[in-house]
C-alpha cells in the first residue's frame, strides 16, 4: 500500500505540496472515492421521506421562510414573524431555499441535509488524504459515513448537520494553513467558524482553543507573523458570524420577531444564556426541564461523567470506534514524536494532523461529558469527523509500521478492543441481531491474531484478507445500526439512531421514530421521573426501553421531580400496547405521559385528530381543523395561535397558514405579552386560539402540553397562562375535528 506517510519518521521531507505532486494518484483512487461518495449519498437518501417533516419546530420555520423573506432572514417560526426559533438561522437557509425552489415537502426539506453529509465525507477524505494518502482518506470517510448518529442527523432537519460540516471544514482549512503558514487558509478557517456560530452559537467555539494553540506553536513562520495571522482569522470569524447579530441587535425590536429562547428579546442573552453558559452549568432560564444537578451529580439530562459518551443509548450513537480513536491518537503521536515542532516537513504535518483532530475530539468530548444543561444523544454527531479522521490516520500509520512488533501489537490490540466494545454495544439492544455480536467478536479476534502472524517474516501473503476481515469486524456493528436507522422514520425533538436500548442517559425523552403515516410504532427510551411540584427539575433514573413496540418498565420518579404535568416518558410503559407508540410512566409523586413515538407528532389512538401537541412532538391535525384555519386566512396575519412551538408548527404545516407559537418552543418565553395579544385580537389579526384538550395541561391521551410544561419554566410561563385564561374567559370553546378552537373574532355576549 502506498501512502503519503513514510515508513520511518526520521529523514527530512520536502514541503507537502511537492510531496503530493511526487506521489501522484493511484489508478484506483478516483473510482474508490466516487464509490464512497455514491454509497454515502445512497445511505442518506434511502427512505428519506419516511421522516415526514422530521422536527416540525424547524420545518415550520422553513415553511415560513419560503413565504416571507423577513422570516427567512430572522429564522421566524411563522410567516407573520411573531417569534424566531431558538437558534440563529444559518442551518435553515439551505432548506428554505430548497422549499422556495421545489415546494414544501419532506424531501425538499431533508435533501439539503443529506447533501451536507456527502460534503462532510468528501472534506474529511480530502483533509486526511493530504497527509496520509488515499487509503487513509477512504477509511476515514467510510468510518464517518457509517457512524450511526451521522446517518441519523444528516437525514434530519436539526442544525447539527451544517454545524458538523463547518467544523470539519474548519480543521481542513487549519491544516492547509499549517502547511506553509498560509494566511488565506487560516482566514477561511475563521469564516467557517463564524458561519458555524450562526448555526449553533457557542458550540462552534469549542474546538478553537486547541486549534489556535496548535497554529501559534507549530506554524512554520516567525512568532510575530503567526500571531498576526491568528488575529486576521479572528477578525474574519467575527465578521462572518457577527454581521447577522449586529443587524438583529440594531433592528428596532417592535418591527422584528421576538428572539425565541430569550427572556429579554435579545440574541446576545440567548447566546450567552440559554444557548451558551447555561448548557454548561445548567442554569437555563426558560429551559424545558433539564439542567441543575440531581442526586449523584446528575440532572434532568442524564448523569455527567467521563463515561457519559459510552453509556446507555449514547454509546450506540457515537462510541463504536471512539476507544480505538483514543488509542490511535496516542500511537500516532508516539510515532511522530521525533518530528520537529514546525510543520515544514512531512512528518511534522502528520503530527500536526493528529494534534488537530485529536485536540478537537478531546475538548468536545469533555464538554459533552460534563455539561449540566440540555444534552441530547444526537449532539454527539459533532464528534463523528474527529473520530473518523483518527481512525484513518492511526490505522494507516500503524499499518506502515507493522514490521515493528510494537506497531503490530498496538494494531491488533485496537482491533480486539473494537470487537469487544461492539459486542457490548450490540448486547444493549434486547434481541437485536444476537448472531451479529458473536460474529463480530470472533472475526475481530481472528483478524487480530492474523495481523500478529503476518508481522513475522514470510507471513504477509494473507495480510490483505486479514485486513479485510478486521475492517469488516470493526464496521459491522455501526453498519447494522445505520441500516436500522435509515429504514425507520424519525420525528419529534429527541431522536436517536439504531434500535431502542436500555439504560439511556442522554435526556428525558424517547426515540420519536414513526413514519408519517403513523404505522409500525417502536418502543422508545425510558424517560425521566414522574411529576412533582411545579418548578422542580425532573429527577429520577431513566426508564428501560424495549424494541419493536414492546412495553418496558416505566421510569421511577424522584420526589418532587418534573414540572406539573411532566412525567415519565417511554416508548411503551408497563401497561402500554404496541399499537399507537404511546408511552406511560409512573413517578413517585404522580403520573405523566408522553407519546414516545410520533408520526409528525403525538399520534392519537382515535384517528389522529387534532388537539394540542406535546413539548417534544406536535400533533396530527384533522381535515376539519385544517379547513377551519384555511377559511378566510388571507384576512388575518395569523390563522391561529397556540401555546408552544411544536403545537403551533403542526397546525401551520397542515394548513400552510401562519400560526403564532405563544411562548416559543416550550411556552416559557414572554412573547407576546397579554397586552400585545389583546391588541392583536382587537385589530383582527388572529382568527383562532388553539386550546387544551385535557385538564391540568394534558391531552386526553396524556401528552405534555401547554400550561403543564410552562409551570416554573421561566418568566414567560405566566404570560402564556395569562393569555390562555383570558381567552377562555372571553371566547367560546368549540371542537372542530378533535381540535379545541376559540374563534377570536366572536367574543362571548
Amino acid at each position: 500500500m502506498t501512502t503519503a506517510v513514510p515508513t520511518a519518521f526520521t529523514p527530512p521531507a520536502p514541503g507537502r505540496a511537492a510531496a503530493t505532486a511526487a506521489v501522484g494518484r493511484p489508478v484506483w483512487e478516483r473510482p474508490a472515492l466516487a464509490a464512497l461518495l455514491f454509497s454515502t449519498a445512497l445511505l442518506l437518501l434511502w427512505n428519506l421521506g419516511s421522516s415526514g417533516y422530521a422536527n416540525s419546530f424547524y420545518s415550520a420555520a422553513v415553511q415560513a421562510g419560503s413565504e416571507s423573506w423577513k422570516a427567512f432572514f430572522f429564522g421566524s417560526s411563522d410567516a407573520g414573524n411573531s417569534i424566531t426559533v431558538d437558534k440563529p438561522p444559518a442551518a435553515l437557509w439551505p432548506m428554505m431555499l430548497s422549499v422556495r425552489l421545489f415546494g414544501l415537502g419532506s424531501w425538499q426539506i431533508l435533501v439539503p441535509q443529506a447533501l451536507m453529509g456527502v460534503a462532510t465525507t468528501g472534506v474529511l477524505y480530502a483533509a486526511v488524504r493530504r497527509q496520509f494518502g488515499p487509503a487513509a482518506g477512504l477509511l476515514s470517510g467510510a468510518a464517518f459515513a457509517l457512524t450511526p448518529v451521522a446517518a441519523l442527523m444528516f437525514r434530519f432537519n436539526n442544525p447539527d448537520a451544517l454545524l458538523t460540516l463547518l467544523l470539519t471544514v474548519t480543521v481542513y482549512c487549519l491544516l492547509r494553513a499549517l502547511d506553509g503558514a498560509h494566511t488565506r487558509w487560516l482566514v477561511w478557517a475563521g469564516v467557517a467558524v463564524g458561519f458555524a456560530f450562526l448555526t449553533k452559537t457557542l458550540q462552534a467555539f469549542v474546538i478553537l482553543p486547541p486549534l489556535a494553540l496548535l497554529y501559534a506553536v507549530c506554524a512554520p513562520t516567525r512568532l510575530r507573523r503567526r500571531l498576526g495571522q491568528l488575529l486576521l482569522s479572528g477578525l474574519a470569524m467575527v465578521v462572518a458570524g457577527g454581521w447577522w447579530v449586529a443587524v438583529v441587535e440594531l433592528w428596532p425590536a417592535d418591527s422584528r420577531p421576538y428572539i425565541g429562547g430569550s427572556q429579554t428579546n435579545s440574541f446576545l442573552e440567548l447566546t450567552l444564556g440559554y444557548n451558551g453558559l447555561g448548557r454548561i452549568n445548567g442554569n437555563e432560564t426558560g429551559s424545558v426541564g433539564g439542567g441543575g444537578r440531581g442526586g449523584g451529580g446528575g440532572g434532568g439530562w442524564g448523569e455527567t461523567g467521563i463515561d457519559r459518551l459510552f453509556s446507555g443509548n449514547i454509546g450506540g450513537q457515537i462510541s463504536w470506534l471512539l476507544p480505538a480513536a483514543l488509542v490511535l491518537l496516542v500511537a500516532g503521536l508516539v510515532v511522530t514524536w521525533r518530528a520537529r515542532r514546525a510543520t515544514d516537513s512531512l512528518e511534522g504535518m502528520a503530527r500536526a494532523a493528529f494534534l488537530a483532530w485529536g485536540g478537537s475530539l478531546l475538548i468536545t468530548a469533555l464538554v459533552f461529558s460534563f455539561m449540566q444543561g440540555i444534552f441530547h444523544e444526537y449532539y454527539t454527531v459533532a464528534l463523528a469527523p474527529f473520530v473518523a479522521a483518527l481512525i484513518g490516520m492511526g490505522v494507516t500509520v500503524l499499518w506502515e509500521e507493522r514490521g515493528s512488533l510494537a506497531a503490530a501489537l498496538t494494531l491488533s490490540g485496537v482491533l480486539v478492543l473494537t470487537a469487544v466494545w461492539s459486542y457490548v454495544l450490540l448486547g444493549r439492544a434486547a434481541d437485536y441481531l444476537p448472531w451479529l455480536r458473536w460474529t463480530v467478536l470472533a472475526a475481530g479476534v481472528l483478524a487480530a491474531a492474523g495481523l500478529l502472524a503476518g508481522a513475522r517474516p514470510g507471513g504477509g501473503r494473507a495480510l490483505p484478507a486479514v485486513a479485510a476481515l478486521g475492517l469488516g469486524a470493526a464496521l459491522a456493528g455501526p453498519l447494522a445500526y445505520c441500516l436500522t436507522t435509515v429504514s425507520t422514520g424519525h420525528t419529534g425533538s429527541i431522536v436517536t439512531a439504531g434500535p431502542a436500548v436500555a439504560g439511556g442517559r442522554g435526556g428525558p425523552g424517547g426515540m420519536m421514530r414513526l413514519g408519517a403515516g403513523g404505522e409500525q410504532p417502536q418502543g422508545g427510551q425510558g424517560g425521566q421521573g414522574g411529576q412533582g411540584g411545579p418548578g422542580g427539575a425532573p429527577q429520577g433514573s431513566p426508564g428501560q426501553a424495549m424494541p419493536n413496540g414492546q412495553g418496558g418498565p416505566a421510569a421511577q420518579g424522584g420526589p418532587g421531580g418534573g414540572r406539573d404535568g411532566q412525567g415519565a416518558q417511554a416508548g411503551q410503559g408497563q401497561t402500554g400496547q404496541g399499537q399507537t407508540g404511546q408511552g406511560q410512566g409512573q413517578g413517585q409523586a404522580g403520573q405523566g405521559a408522553q407519546a414516545g413515538q410520533a408520526g409528525r407528532g403525538s399520534e392519537r389512538a382515535g384517528g389522529g385528530q387534532g388537539g394540542p401537541g406535546g413539548l417534544l412532538g406536535g400533533t396530527r391535525v384533522g381535515a376539519e381543523a385544517t379547513a377551519a384555519l384555511r377559511a378566510d386566512a388571507e384576512k388575518y396575519t395569523w390563522a391561529a395561535a397556540g401555546i408552544g412551538s411544536q403545537n403551533a408548527a403542526s397546525y401551520q404545516l397542515a394548513s400552510g397558514e401562519p400560526v403564532m407559537p405563544i411562548g416559543g418552543f416550550n411556552g416559557s418565553d414572554p412573547s407576546p405579552t397579554l397586552e400585545q395579544f389583546q391588541e392583536y385580537v382587537k385589530a383582527g389579526r388572529i382568527h383562532y386560539f388553539i386550546g387544551q384538550a385535557g385538564s391540568n395541561g394534558q391531552t386526553e391521551q396524556g401528552g405534555e402540553n401547554g400550561p403543564a410544561m410552562r409551570q416554573g419554566g421561566g418568566p414567560g410561563g405566566g404570560t402564556s397562562s395569562a393569555i390562555e385564561t383570558w381567552v377562555k374567559e372571553n371566547y367560546t370553546e368549540r371542537t372542530v375535528g378533535g381540535a379545541t378552537l376559540y374563534d377570536l373574532t366572536a367574543p362571548k355576549a
